[in-house]
């Protein structure tokens, strides 16, 4: 079963961010997949940035420890400030998966 922790970011200027803020986004980008990887919970799996938001998609076989390898992560970049996690505890397809927010 892939489970799913799906990050939401807001962005301070504009639609999809000013240049410098999706400069930060991405540097975080790399340390969440790096963390993953390391820890062997899953895989960073890319973002959106759409509607004064970005959404970051990571995937692995469990929701809770891979949100417990990138909740440090998240919690020490000041572009995350403000955002929030969506643990998904099921497919995506499946409308009754089990989904938990959080925040940091």
């Amino acid at each position: 079963m892939e489970q799913a922790v799906i990050v939401y970011l807001l962005l301070n200027d504009g639609q999809f961010g000013a240049s410098q803020e999706r400069e930060s986004i991405y540097a975080l980008e790399n340390r969440l997949e790096k963390a993953i990887e390391d820890a062997s919970v899953g895989e960073f799996d890319g973002d959106i940035f759409c509607e004064g938001e970005c959404i970051l998609y990571m995937y692995g076989p469990n929701a809770e420890r891979l949100f417990v390898v990138v909740e440090p992560v998240l919690k020490s970049s000041p572009v995350a400030a403000g955002g929030y996690a969506i643990k998904r505890f099921g497919e995506a397809a499946d409308p009754s998966a089990k989904e938990v927010r959080v925040t940091w």
